[in-house]
């Protein structure tokens, strides 16, 4: 009855193990010989047989229950599976010409396996179907789940490794299902695929009991199903029972929700199949066990192209497939096809996973002026109030919600933050999502909401990744010390983007859209260990012209930067922004024009053949830098500035020095020969690497910026402790003043003297008022006397 799975599988088996060893004689028509085999064996075979087995019961169940799938790989050195599974299936012959599902393309596929300008070996975006590589693990389910979120009619099939599953990030993803709302979503159907291997050793699901799995489990909120092919008489008659139970369970959850039967929270089925690593392949080598050990990991009879033994060992194993039952040259025996989908219904070739239309929607976007300050600090002067450019931002989000409700294609993600960042506007339209029981003073909760929250940055980046790569627009705001945390899933993003933007069939994807939020200027009473810029300077790292980094330095500005992101595509953006009000300087219109060039010199605070170049990057740098201007023109009125703001680096502004597009050389802004001094919101080192890119002269440039002086303080000493200060500043272009022959040495160490007194005055007020003075927080610009 079952014949048809074990030929699906047998055939998957051979093509996935093939791709490892063979670059001639791929049907073995000849005895196997050295000059077959090739000459690197890289790539992984242990998983492949669960994968394998998995993949062909979930075509059995797509054509049972006419259901659309998608098939998300935890364990991505796997690949060898998944591409032997997209050939099998005709998806992988649809997209690449040289791989027709005959013998040349079968050639073409194994040769090509893990070879130089081939296919990698890993899951990877130019493979169909798959939108996570999985080469680091932890992120497979939190991507699942965020695949299906308003995708109501799809089920994500989540193969989790149990090696994978020992990661912090799938420990916690196993929450997800908490924060899901079966009445509006897709589902996530888990398998933990226990193998009991690691690369070198046992793990640690794979050796606890039945017993405490399906408690384990269950406490996770989850209805368990074991299948275990170590006592099974028939593994496949089980799974394919477990499958169809799970399916229908499933479909029954979602039905309930949507009807109304159900208003609390039920329990979502999985599965744990228990399978050798290495199912079915070498007993043993060497005297030592092989298949379901550790040692079958990786590429087993890894000598066989010198070795005999080795030879002879892998020869036996590959005939042990008996492929040329189920291949005879042209065309794959019935039962095979019998269990090929539809194409309509491939998971391979399922559209969700393509990018484009009809998925991919373009928001529908508010004009920022109904939230733009209309007064500027420099043009209307004590007129001008401090604005909150996250409060704006807020607002305006909420109303792209409301915009865009009919689509769903719109969420925030925040891990417990989104009133604490100001971002609380979006109530007004929409909750927070949450499926357990709620008590009555509860605030903004419902089932079905557009705001996700969980203090686990790891679930919410690979929920925002699954949401964006099928389609949907996602913000992600956080305190910009934690965002450090997912430094290394943004990276793997980031890779994963870098080729898919050059796979000419998959279609766009909106970006991916931080909010950094609380920084480290604004940290000062919860610590050195919430201060930490880090995050901007790992993500300047990357290669290729799709990472910005933008420093609204206010609200105007803020909401075009918003607007911007909203509307990019096949990026990834981070927004570095204080939820505190801060002064607005720039009209809308100038905003505008800043955003779209990412440098400007502002003329309000610019002078005509200027001594020296003040520049600030970041929205508290700004306003310092300006304060010390006018410090320093009280002091020595004939001294000349010019001020540039730095609103964006990499694509739109300072950066990568091939994605260069100023609308003006380097030299327009910060002149040919002049001093610089650069007040910066991150470590000095990120700007004098950027600078670097773009070949300036070095020496006469100083930057300033934050490096790692901190405690639990007042706002100002933050910037003092890192001479980012106004008073710091100042003294600096006294310095730049004498150079310049605007003032004497006596005059310079007078002035010096008098701000080195000014610093030493605040610490001791702060020490005794725990406050800054007054003086700090009632500055105002004042413009040069005519």
């Amino acid at each position: 009855m079952y014949t048809h799975l074990e030929r699906f599988v047998r055939a998957t088996n051979y093509l996935s193990a093939i791709q490892l060893y063979l670059k001639d004689n791929f049907l073995l028509e000849e005895p196997l010989a050295p000059e077959h085999i090739k000459e690197r064996l890289l790539g992984h075979w242990g998983t492949c047989p669960g994968i394998n087995f998995v993949y062909a019961h979930l075509n059995r169940a797509i054509l049972t229950h006419n259901t659309h799938m998608i098939f998300v790989l935890g364990p991505g050195h796997g690949f060898p599976a998944i591409q032997a599974n997209l050939f099998l299936e005709g998806t992988l012959s649809k997209y690449y010409a040289d791989v027709p599902r005959t013998l040349p393309g079968i050639k073409y596929m194994v040769k090509q396996f893990s070879w130089p300008y081939g296919f990698p070996s890993h899951s990877n975006p130019g493979a169909p179907g798959v939108i996570l590589e999985g080469g680091e693990l932890g992120y497979a389910l939190s991507t699942s789940y965020g695949a299906v979120l308003d995708n109501p009619d799809m089920i994500a099939v989540c193969l989790v490794g149990d090696g994978e599953a020992e990661t912090g990030p799938t420990a916690t993803a196993w929450h997800l299902s908490k924060l899901i709302d079966p009445a509006t979503n897709g589902a996530v159907l888990p398998i933990l695929h226990l193998n009991g291997y690691k690369i070198s050793g046992p793990t640690l699901m794979g050796r606890m009991s039945d017993e405490d799995l399906l408690t384990l489990f269950q406490g996770y909120g989850y209805e368990p199903h074991i299948v275990d092919a170590y006592t099974e008489d028939n593994p496949h008659e089980r799974m394919s029972v477990v499958m169809d139970n799970a399916i229908n369970r499933i479909r029954e959850i979602q039905r309930g929700f949507r009807e109304g039967k159900y208003t609390e929270f039920q329990k979502f089925p999985m599965i744990i199949l228990r399978s050798p690593k290495g199912w079915g392949s070498i007993k043993s080598l060497d005297g030592k066990r092989i298949e379901d050990n550790h040692l079958s990991h990786q590429v087993i009879a890894d000598r066989a192209r010198t070795d005999a033994t080795e030879r002879e060992a892998l020869e036996a194993w590959l005939r042990s497939y008996a492929f040329h039952e189920l291949f005879d040259g042209k065309k794959f025996h019935a039962d095979i096809e019998a269990l090929i989908p539809p194409p309509q219904l491939r998971m391979g070739d399922n559209p969700h996973t393509m990018g484009g239309e009809p998925y991919y929607k373009p928001l529908i976007l508010p004009n920022t002026q109904v939230y733009s300050r209309t007064e500027t600090c420099h043009l209307d002067g004590p007129k001008c109030e401090d604005a909150s450019s996250m409060t704006a931002v807020g607002a305006y989000l909420g109303d792209v919600l409301s915009l865009n409700a009919s689509y769903r294609n719109l969420r925030i993600f925040s891990p417990d933050e989104t009133y604490s960042n100001k971002l609380d506007a979006v109530f007004a339209v929409t909750k927070r999502s949450f499926m357990l029981p709620q008590k009555e003073w509860d605030k903004d909760m419902a089932h079905d909401g557009r705001v996700i929250e969980m203090l686990s940055e790891h679930s919410l980046q690979g929920l925002m990744q699954g949401y964006v790569l099928t389609g949907r627009h996602a913000v992600f705001a956080s305190y910009e010390a934690f965002m450090q945390i997912i430094a290394s899933m943004a990276d793997q993003y980031a890779k994963f983007l870098h080729i898919a933007r050059d796979v000419t069939w998959r279609g766009d994807v909106p970006s991916l859209n931080y909010i950094l939020t609380s920084g480290a200027w604004r940290q000062e009473h919860n610590g050195f260990s919430h201060q930490n810029p880090g995050f901007i300077d790992d993500m300047l790292q990357r290669q290729g012209c799709f990472v910005n980094v933008y420093f609204p330095p206010d609200v105007n500005s803020a909401l075009k930067v918003m607007e911007r992101v909203l509307t990019s595509k096949n990026e990834m953006n981070i927004i570095v922004m204080e939820k505190r009000p801060v002064p607005c300087w720039r009209t809308e219109a100038e905003a505008s024009k800043d955003v779209a060039e990412g440098i400007s010199v502002w003329d309000f605070a610019s002078d005509k053949d200027p001594h020296m170049v003040f520049s600030a990057v970041g929205d508290y740098l700004t306003k310092e830098t300006l304060a010390a201007i006018t410090i320093v023109r009280s002091e020595i009125p004939m001294m000349r500035f010019r001020f540039v703001n730095i609103l964006a680096l990499s694509a739109l502004g300072l950066g990568d020095a091939q994605c260069r597009v100023l609308p003006h050389d380097i030299d327009y802004y910060f002149t040919v020969n002049k001093r610089v001094v650069i007040n910066f919101h991150g470590y000095p080192q990120t700007i004098k690497q950027v600078l670097f890119d773009y070949g300036c002269e070095t020496s006469r440039f100083t930057v300033h910026g934050y490096e790692e002086h901190g405690s639990t303080t007042t706002p100002f000493d933050m910037f003092v402790r890192n001479k980012t200060d106004r008073f710091s500043l100042a003294m600096e272009a006294f310095i730049i003043a004498e150079e310049e022959g605007l003032i004497t040495v006596k005059e310079r160490y007078q002035l010096c003297e008098k701000y080195t007194q000014k610093l030493a005055d605040h610490r001791s007020y702060i020490i005794e008022h725990g406050d800054d003075p007054k003086e700090i927080y009632d500055w105002i610009w004042t413009p040069r006397s005519s």
